[in-house]
Parts: structure tokens; C-alpha cells; sequence
């Protein structure tokens, strides 16, 4: 994985899932840590709203932080939506790291299809759930089956890095405290 041929893809992490996912405190605080360094970084995100019209928008704390609009979707894979694929198609890249709700819905199946097409999916553990806790664990072992990396966003940070005493590593530390 290297900066240059890695995007973030956050997934749905929308409103009406505040009260239902257990975690959501800490899963939200990861996903803004995740999307901070990338923007440190200068790496390409995306992010994707599953019917906003009956799930809300995304998260404000999250859109917040991320300038470019949200792109609706039905198909439970990101890659079922045209205007997905327009977007990543700009992109030059092998990797997609993925983060959002629901890890065995929209997570699962975007990280499958992503295999599918060429991409190496690594998906960020403490920066996804599910309503129960039985999908996410199953949701997990099976990205595993399917050749999908699981990871943390501190291994991630640490990996996007690669060393200490540079500007990013200085500026990216403070997130990580």
C-alpha cells in the first residue's frame, strides 16, 4: 500500500444509524481520525449515502471533514452505482480502504466486489459496525474468505507513514494521541 495508489472509500455512515449500532461513538471517532490523516496526506476519498431520503444524511461530524459531495446509492456494493464508478475511475488506484456502516451489508459487499475488479480492499476494524454484534463478527471472517485485509486505523496510520520525523508524522502523531 502506498500513498499514491491509495483512496479511502467512507460508507454510509448516516444519521438514522446513530441510535442502532452499539459502538457508534468510537466507530465515528476512528472514521474522523482515518479521514483526517488522509486529508493529511493528501490521498483521494470518497464517500457514498445509502437512501439519505430513509437514512439521513451522513453524519455531520463526518461530512464535515470531507469536501466532496456524497454520492447516493442504492445497490448495497458502491461499485452497483454508476456515478461510483465515474468517480473511482478518475482515480489511478490498487487500494481501497474502507470504513462505514454496515460492515455485512455495504462494507462487505463493496469490499467483495472491489476484489472482484483488481482492487487489494482493506477494511478499517475500529472504524465499522454493525447493528449486531454476530453480522459484524461474521461479517469479518468472511471478508477474510474472500481475500479482504482487515486492519486498525493506528496499523493503517503506521503503514500509510511509514517513518517518524517527517511533517505528516509530526502533524498525523497528534491525531493519534
Amino acid at each position: 500500500m502506498d500513498r499514491d495508489d491509495t483512496a479511502l472509500i467512507v460508507i454510509d455512515m448516516q444519521e438514522k444509524f446513530l441510535p442502532v449500532i452499539p459502538n457508534i461513538k468510537e466507530v465515528i471517532f476512528n472514521a474522523e481520525r482515518v479521514i483526517k490523516v488522509f486529508k493529511i496526506l493528501k490521498m483521494p476519498i470518497m464517500i457514498t449515502e445509502q437512501y439519505p431520503k430513509g437514512l439521513g444524511k451522513t453524519v455531520e461530524s463526518i461530512s464535515n471533514l470531507i469536501e466532496t459531495e456524497p454520492i447516493e446509492k442504492i445497490s448495497f456494493s458502491c461499485f452497483g452505482e454508476d456515478k461510483f464508478l465515474e468517480s473511482i475511475g478518475k482515480y489511478n488506484m490498487k487500494n481501497l480502504v474502507l470504513l462505514g456502516i454496515e460492515s455485512h451489508v455495504c462494507v462487505l459487499n463493496t469490499a467483495i466486489d472491489a476484489v472482484k475488479r483488481g482492487y487489494v480492499s482493506y477494511v478499517v476494524v475500529d472504524a465499522t459496525s454493525s447493528r449486531k454484534k454476530i453480522d459484524y463478527e461474521t461479517s469479518l471472517k468472511r471478508m477474510v474468505q474472500e481475500d479482504i485485509y482487515l486492519t486498525t486505523s493506528e496499523i493503517l496510520f503506521y503503514r500509510l507513514l511509514e517513518k517518524a520525523g517527517t511533517p505528516e508524522f509530526r502533524e498525523i502523531s497528534k491525531i493519534i494521541k
